[in-house]
């Protein structure tokens, strides 16, 4: 029996109410996601989100709060889901991708009410306008909250 695990680490950032999102491959639907990734042997979960929020989008974040904690059972994924702020948008950037095995081909700033255009579900935009009003919680599985 195996009890390995990937722990992934996701941010919401809401920035004058628009929520920074990265366009990614993540499934043959949908090519816009939240910025995050897995953790590295060794790193705190802090300290895995602010990696992966430098590395892709260039800022230095805080984490505000946990919102929500999701299984993957079918990938043996934890990802946990958490608040962000950040206090400018002046080192926004695109990565250079050495790092990432998905790259991140843009960014973007978008309107909660303008997430299914970029493929996400109608639950999480739910969520997103609603101010994540059931969190902090564990979802049980991520199609829970509306992320796939």
């Amino acid at each position: 029996m195996s009890y390995d695990h990937t722990i992934r680490v996701s941010g919401v950032l809401l920035y004058e109410g628009k929520l920074l999102i990265v366009k990614q491959r993540v499934s043959e639907s949908r090519q816009w996601s939240l910025p995050g990734g897995k953790l590295e042997r060794g790193e705190t979960i802090e300290e895995g989100l602010l990696r992966e929020m430098r590395e892709e989008t260039g800022l230095d974040v805080r984490l505000v709060k946990q919102l929500y904690l999701c299984d993957k059972t079918e990938d043996s994924i934890i990802h946990i889901t958490f608040l962000l702020e950040t206090d400018a948008l002046d080192a926004l950037k695109l990565p250079t991708n050495e790092l990432e095995t998905t790259p991140i081909l843009d960014i973007a700033l978008v309107a909660p009410q303008d997430l299914p255009q970029y493929g996400f579900t109608q639950r999480w935009t739910e969520l997103v306008l609603q101010g994540f009003p059931d969190a902090p919680k564990y979802a049980g599985h991520k199609r829970h909250i509306g992320l796939q």
